[in-house]
């Protein structure tokens, strides 16, 4: 058994867009084991745009960081030690403790997932969170009718892609996309379905939108708040419905954004509605029987973008930020 491990710790709180220095890799001992308690060698972690919230010292739905202590975040590893009778050592698990190499955790905390259903590393995307969120926002937040009209913006992410395909298994009649550049809209046509994808790099956002959707829209999933939230309300089509997923374009303190004209969206009987997506963990296992269907039967398609190492967790969470993803961004650990 190991003795020491490595991981990610919060150096110091950023002041705007987070930079390398804002994080520390450390070496530090494995506590030993409670009653209860599995060890987890980790091989894949998640990194997400919502992390940088938690890189502040402001009260929100999840605690922040703290300063000199490990960041976490949806992992996927093996245990290789085990004090609980419910989890057993060679069991693979998704948790909570990311941002390591190995991570002590209570048992409950742990969910053992079936390797043999998909590939382990989907857990952490399509039939993670990630996809849940997905479907939880075309099911109840705003929920796809047949015959819609579907939005949705950072479409070539994690989220996004995911919610493309999904919105066609459930009925949408035309799905449009918001990526940045020709590589990543080429991909949301070609690769995941979508029927018309919008280039936000281009400019004229509410423009795109007009050609791609002239009869208007009826769902709209905002992962970036600002100019496409505001673009999208202008561009609803009345009782449409809108989530609140994320507004990353405003995540390091940019407040030169126009936001959305609620009075037009009262005057519309446009529903806003967020979503935190534990809320819908009660359903997390009829949605993985669902998505692994999809997933083994080609409805839908995933990509990722994995950096190796945990030295480059850093690395992958600026490039997600940045965008520098398509699909959803992992980090591959060992």
């Amino acid at each position: 058994m190991p003795t020491t491990t490595r991981e990610i710790r919060l150096a110091a709180r950023p002041s705007g867009a987070p930079t390398a220095e804002n994080f520390a890799l450390v070496t530090t001992p494995i506590p030993d084991l409670v009653d209860g308690q599995i060890l987890v060698r980790n091989t894949w972690m998640s990194v997400d745009p919502y992390m940088r919230g938690r890189m502040d010292d402001k009260p929100s739905y999840i605690p922040p960081f703290q300063l000199d202590e490990a960041l976490e975040g949806s992992a996927l590893g093996e245990v290789i030690a085990s004090r609980s009778a419910d989890i057993p050592v060679g069991a693979t698990v998704t948790h909570f403790a990311g941002w390591r190499e190995h991570a002590v955790i209570d048992a409950a905390t742990a969910t053992v997932i079936d390797p043999d259903l998909a590939e382990p590393h989907h857990y952490l995307g399509a039939l993670g969170t990630t996809g849940l969120t997905a479907y939880a926002v075309l099911t109840d937040v705003a929920p796809i009718k047949p015959g819609d009209t579907v939005f949705i913006s950072a479409a070539a992410g994690a989220v996004g892609s995911v919610a493309g395909q999904i919105a066609r298994a459930l009925g949408a009649s035309r799905v449009i996309g918001s990526a940045g550049g020709p590589a990543k809209t080429e991909l949301l046509t070609k690769e995941f379905g979508f029927d018309a994808a919008i280039d936000y790099r281009a400019g004229d956002l509410a423009g795109q939108l007009a050609e791609a959707a002239p009869g208007g829209i009826d769902v709209y999933l905002d992962s970036v708040g600002g100019e496409h939230l505001r673009v999208a309300v202008e561009a609803m089509r009345p009782r449409g419905r809108v989530a609140l997923v994320g507004a990353i374009s405003g995540y390091n303190g940019d407040s030169t954004q126009r936001g959305p004209d609620l009075f037009l969206a009262a005057t519309k009987e446009v529903t806003l509605r967020g979503i935190l997506v534990n809320s819908y963990f009660p359903i997390f296992g009829e949605y993985i029987a669902k998505a692994a269907g999809w997933l083994a039967d080609g409805t839908i398609r995933t990509k990722e973008t994995v950096y190796n190492g945990l030295d480059q967790a850093p690395a992958a969470f600026l490039g997600v930020l940045a965008g520098a993803n398509t699909g959803k961004m992992l980090v591959r650990l060992g």
